[in-house]
């Protein structure tokens, strides 16, 4: 992670598997490493460690290779269709019925028990978007019944990940029901003590969607909840995940703030758009990254 004359960061650079989905887990764990990342982020989804079709087997053998790569671990929560075939990220904690509520907090529950198993200190997810003809967003509106129905699936979901030892980390998503920073700070005041262990994650290019800027503010501001960090670029009022140096992000901004509070989790680069070019992602990624340091 550092050359001669370059610092050593205090995280540690990683990778999204969303970003890999026409390889074999093996395999992009592989690619991974090999570009340079000490580091990954996994996605379990239909296509790799299916959290409702999982072996021991599997389990040992990604651990035993996240061993033998030197590669530490963090488990994304945001596969797309794995709850429903033919609804993007449904049912959610904002669902309407308790079933569906219940299925979601049930998929949390089996990525907290993966991540423990891998060795995973952190398990990152998201609130989802609003039910059809209800109050689009969180922030700033800690009366809603929908932040209220949010924060009680987060307490149960936060609770067993303590039991696991593990972290959860929140992450404000553009169009969801809490996009921005300021959101999760609304949540925090609507879970109360039931929070006190829920974590951020930090999306650097979702900062630029939503013009939460700089990041460096962004992270200082949130230096003692930041768990987890997602890097990508994204056009300015526009939520589509680009290649770093494409978008409006400053990169050099965001890496220093991360380095001014001391952040010691992992730094995973997320461009789920870009499967298609998997192995040229990665490794453009990685050198992105170096020539702005």
């Amino acid at each position: 992670m550092s050359g001669p004359g370059v610092p050593a960061l205090p995280f540690r650079l990683g990778y999204n598997t969303n970003g890999l989905p026409f390889h074999r887990l093996p395999e992009a764990l592989e690619l991974v490493a090999g570009a340079g990342f000490h580091a990954v982020a996994i996605t379990p989804d239909v296509g790799a460690l299916d959290p409702f079709r999982l072996s021991r087997q599997d389990v040992v053998e990604t651990a035993s290779r996240l061993s033998d790569l030197g590669l530490r671990c963090a488990i994304e929560a945001g596969a797309r269709f794995v709850l429903d075939p033919e609804r993007k990220h449904r049912p959610n904690l904002l669902d309407g019925s308790d079933q569906g509520r219940e299925r979601r907090i049930d998929f949390y529950r089996r990525c907290i028990d993966l991540a423990a198993d891998l060795g995973a200190g952190v398990m990152s997810l998201w609130a989802g978007a609003a039910p059809e003809g209800m109050a689009m967003t969180l922030d700033g509106d800690p009366a809603s019944p929908l932040g209220e129905r949010l924060a009680a699936g987060l307490a149960t979901v936060v609770e067993h990940a303590r039991a696991a030892g593990v972290r959860v980390g929140f992450e404000p998503e553009p169009g969801m029901f809490v996009e921005r920073p300021a959101g999760f700070e609304t949540l925090l005041r609507v879970m109360g003590s039931s929070g006190d262990d829920l974590g951020l994650t930090l999306d650097v290019g979702h900062c630029v969607v939503t013009g939460d800027l700089p990041v460096s503010d962004v992270a200082r501001r949130f230096q003692d909840r930041l768990i987890h960090v997602h890097l990508a670029d994204c056009p300015p009022g526009v939520h589509e995940h680009l290649p770093l140096g494409h978008g409006g992000l400053d990169l050099r901004d965001a890496l220093d703030g991360l380095c001014a509070i001391g952040f010691d989790g992992i730094a995973a680069v997320e461009l789920s758009r870009d499967g298609h070019r998997g192995p040229d992602a990665v490794r453009e990624s990685w050198a992105t990254i170096q020539a702005c340091r």
